[in-house]
């Protein structure tokens, strides 16, 4: 999903990518201005009804979708039939006071051709045939006033029927987007922009040069020409074919700049186009080398939420790259505290987009502890708390981030994390969240004992047991993690051992996911080094699913080195406790002893893995490693020499 999660190794974190799409934007009115001149052209066509004034603007989608599209919807309050009744007003002015002037015959055809259509328009298609030809003759007239109830016919047709259309279609709105007349320009762009919904017309357009033109609109010194411009540069910004394309036109700069206008409509088709811009690494760096940070940064303080919502999901996408947040930190100094009071909008898809934006941020263990120190814990747990799940999950999300520095464990636990990160374990409406919180609790316990007893004792163990074999894999992996994590603790095993924890990690080790099964081991592994008491040992050793013997078994059977270190290594951490019946179970398998006696016997090296100390698994953010080794080159070497210590300990030789 992109969402796209990349788990890494210790100490790394989740780096989401949340792409809101804007596909709607707003046109400002068209007006259009008509003439004097009614005597002349009513000797040509019926008696034509009063001039109307039109008003077209798109509105935004209220809940942008990741990486989807919604029509817009332009509003009219005129009819279609005025649009061209208004062309009476129409002809070819001259410069001298007494002359009416006369349209071409061609002009005045295709008025009252366009008359008639107009007056069936439910069953008349615009874009093929004799409609398209008399619009076309309109567009391409020297006559400014036929070239604006063209371009305001194809706003209101286009506003009630978008779809996939040729070249003959858009090239006379294309052609009316270069005239100098500014209602022209607003009505073509707002025509081209409805078009521009459509997934071909986006590409088609750009194929035909429509980038140039709508640059050249964007510079423009009239506020609605600009406002419709950037609007329709928003749609076109939706598909990934032409983003790239955007981005080396030489819009960035000018929408950019028009992020700053003082008309709240400008800034939000602005924003939005920024937005859609942020989508892939090499856009990002265009738009930083645009100037484009200072700018979103600085309207996250907007009164305006879709600009707020705009600005805060660009910068998150931004924030994904170490260099980008590198120069946050440099350059943006209000950056996390903007974003902590964004949190605590009135909107909740602001919000939603805030808390997303610092968990990016937190990808660095400065922002993690900035996060922390600028009091961004406790609208992150009302978050966590909340009823909504976009909600909790962006916040989930981005404390598990923020609780990957050990310097955070302590002040989370604190602030009263701990009951809603348990109670989340249960969340099965969504996957992510369960892992955000069960890995929020591993990194929390990562590095104190303290903090390990406080997990313990708010019953986190009670509710990994009760779910875990139930739960999907992913949240398995994060869940037997955090197992071997507690169970290093040798204040806490012996409490993890008698709620019985061995019961459901010994049927993980035999499970689908090399994860799941590696970080089980690990569990087990730790907690059976200097238990007090190994009764709860004895109690599984051939139940359930065949019990102890049979995991050490299949770990010993293993191809896999590390496999093969974990269930050696545990071999010799209960044959040290000095447990006399777990020596008999040893001694008296079938199985355990010679695959024991053969790994003592391979120790000519290898590239296997494992550690020495225990079966621990870090303080991370992502797949689990838990029972991997980080000296790979003496594997075989060290199973080996651990095997050969099983056998001592059992006061036998290797034959």
């Amino acid at each position: 999903m992109y969402l796209c999660i990349h788990h890494s190794s210790a100490r790394n974190l989740v780096r989401n990518v949340f792409n809101p799409v804007p596909n709607a934007y707003y046109l400002i009115p068209v007006l259009i201005h008509f003439h004097t001149i009614w005597r002349f052209f009513h000797s040509l066509s019926p008696p034509p009804r009063p001039p109307l004034v039109s008003t077209i603007h798109l509105q935004p989608i209220s809940q942008p979708v990741i990486q989807s599209s919604s029509h817009p919807v332009i509003q009219s309050s005129s009819q279609m039939g005025n649009v061209l009744s208004s062309c009476c007003s129409c002809g070819r002015h001259s410069r001298g006071s007494g002359y009416e002037p006369l349209l071409l015959e061609p002009e005045r055809d295709a008025v009252a051709s366009l008359l008639q259509f107009l007056e069936r328009r439910t069953d008349t298609n615009f874009f093929t045939g004799e409609p398209l030809k008399s619009l076309s003759t309109l567009s391409f007239s020297d006559n400014v006033d036929l070239q604006r109830s063209a371009a305001l016919a194809f706003a209101e047709i286009t506003e009630k029927d978008v779809r996939e259309v040729g070249r003959d279609t858009l090239e006379p709105i294309m052609f009316l987007l270069q005239s100098h007349d500014t209602e022209v320009q607003r009505a073509a762009s707002a025509a081209l922009g409805n078009l521009a919904v459509n997934t071909e017309n986006k590409l088609l357009i750009v194929r035909l040069g429509g980038l140039e033109p709508l640059i050249r609109q964007m510079l423009s010194p009239n506020v609605e020409v600009q406002c419709n411009a950037v609007g329709c540069i928003t749609n076109l910004a939706t598909h990934d074919d032409n983003k790239a394309k955007i981005a080396k036109s030489g819009a960035l700069v000018p929408l950019t700049r028009l992020a700053r206008s003082k008309d709240t409509r400008v800034q939000r088709n602005a924003t939005g186009a920024l937005l859609n811009m942020t989508h892939s690494d090499e856009n990002r760096q265009q738009l930083v080398n645009a100037g484009s940070i200072p700018v979103l940064v600085s309207l996250l303080s907007s009164s305006d939420t879709d600009v707020q919502y705009y600005c805060t999901t660009a910068l998150s996408n931004i924030a994904v790259d170490t260099a980008n947040r590198k120069r946050l930190a440099q350059g943006e100094p209000r950056l996390v505290n903007s974003l902590i009071g964004l949190m605590d909008s009135p909107s909740l898809k602001v919000q939603c987009q805030a808390a997303l934006a610092l968990r990016n941020l937190a990808s660095d263990e400065k922002y993690q502890i900035e996060i922390v120190k600028c009091g961004g814990l406790p609208p992150l747990l009302r978050l966590l708390r909340s009823s909504f799940l976009p909600l909790i999950l962006s916040a989930a999300a981005c404390v598990r981030n923020v609780s990957i520095t050990p310097q955070n464990e302590s002040p989370i636990i604190e602030a009263n994390f701990l009951n809603p990160l348990i109670e989340l374990l249960a969340y099965d409406e969504n996957e992510e969240i369960q892992c955000h919180a069960i890995s929020t609790l591993r990194n929390l316990a990562a590095s104190s004992e303290k903090n390990k007893a406080a997990i313990v004792e708010a019953g986190a163990i009670e509710r990994i047991k009760e779910l875990v074999l139930s739960v999907p894999l992913s949240v398995q992996s994060e869940m037997t993690a955090c197992a071997a994590v507690l169970g290093l603790s040798e204040d806490i095993k012996g409490h993890l051992l008698d709620l019985g924890i061995l019961e459901v990690l010994i049927p993980l080790t035999n499970s689908v996911s090399v994860e799941v099964q590696g970080n089980s081991a690990a569990a087990i592994g730790n907690l059976s080094s200097k238990a007090e008491d190994y009764s709860a040992f004895n109690s599984v050793w051939d139940k359930p699913e065949g019990g102890l013997e049979g995991y050490l078994v299949r770990f010993l059977e293993s191809s896999d080195p590390t496999f093969q270190h974990i269930a050696v290594w545990t071999c010799v951490q209960l044959l040290d406790s000095g447990e006399h019946f777990l020596e008999n179970h040893i001694r008296s398998s079938k199985f355990i002893l010679p695959l024991v006696t053969q790994l003592a016997l391979s120790n000519d090296g290898g590239t296997g893995g494992g550690a020495s100390g225990s079966a621990e698994t870090g303080h991370m953010d992502g797949d689990v490693g838990s029972s991997t080794s980080e000296a790979e080159d003496s594997g075989e070497v060290e199973i080996a020499t651990l095997a050969k210590k099983v056998v001592e300990m059992l006061g036998l030789e290797i034959n």
